[in-house]
């Protein structure tokens, strides 16, 4: 019984998005126009042979959280 409420509002809740999306995104309700380096499509495809060149020249890998890939060695107490 409550899964059709449930459905339903989900349902409802991706259709007010997609109309949101569409009047403020597609069709500028507010005004703005699309950047230039969006709808330029020679832009976009040097854009890509730049991002997909090799080699990078970029440093070696980062690790994101370098404290928890530390191998910490624990000595034990000399007394």
């Amino acid at each position: 019984m409550s899964a059709k409420y449930i459905i339903g509002g989900i349902l409802g809740s991706f259709a007010v998005a997609y109309t949101c999306d569409y009047f403020l995104a597609d069709k500028k309700i507010f005004g703005g126009t699309t950047p230039k380096t969006v709808s330029n499509k020679e832009w976009w495809e040097e854009t890509d042979k730049k991002f997909q060149a090799w080699p990078r020249t970029a440093g070696p890998p980062v690790v994101m959280n370098p404290i928890s890939r530390q191998n910490f060695i624990v000595k034990p107490r000399s007394e």
